[in-house]
């Protein structure tokens, strides 16, 4: 049924979304999907990586190690763009299609005060309305 999924991880968050990585993991391991863990990021040094070599590679030690330590085959990519903030959608999807997906799982923050006001957006929503493959999103 799914033969590539599609992971978004920010990894200086993973701990806020091991229902989501639990979910993509088990997907992978039912149906003998190839699993890719993506991020998108800019050249600024985060919480996560001073630079986006560094953020491959330890998005690709990440990888590696949940393919291991869950018998998957995984693989990673790091996405650079200059303004996640206004590209990551964009960016998320053209690798969905790049990549040949036919599954993406996301995980989704809790709907706060910022959604109600429409100050926050949901990126989760955004791929599901403009993706032509599955999209499930954890919560």
């Amino acid at each position: 049924m799914y033969t590539k999924i599609l992971m978004p991880v920010d990894l200086a968050h993973t701990d806020k979304m091991p229902k989501a990585l639990n979910t993509a993991i088990n997907i992978a391991r039912q149906y003998q999907a190839r699993l890719c863990y993506v991020t998108v990021t800019n050249t600024t040094p985060s919480a996560a990586a001073h630079n986006p070599e560094e953020l491959a590679d330890k998005l690709a030690a990440f990888a590696s190690e949940q393919g291991q330590a869950h018998g998957i085959d995984t693989e990673s990519r790091v996405i650079q763009t200059a303004d996640t903030a206004v590209e990551l959608e964009k960016k998320l999807l053209e690798v969905i299609e790049e990549y040949g997906a036919d599954l993406v799982v996301m995980a989704s923050h809790t709907p706060g005060i910022g959604d109600k006001l429409h100050i926050l957006h949901s990126n989760a929503a955004n791929i599901v309305r403009h993706s032509d493959v599955s999209v499930f999103v954890v919560r």
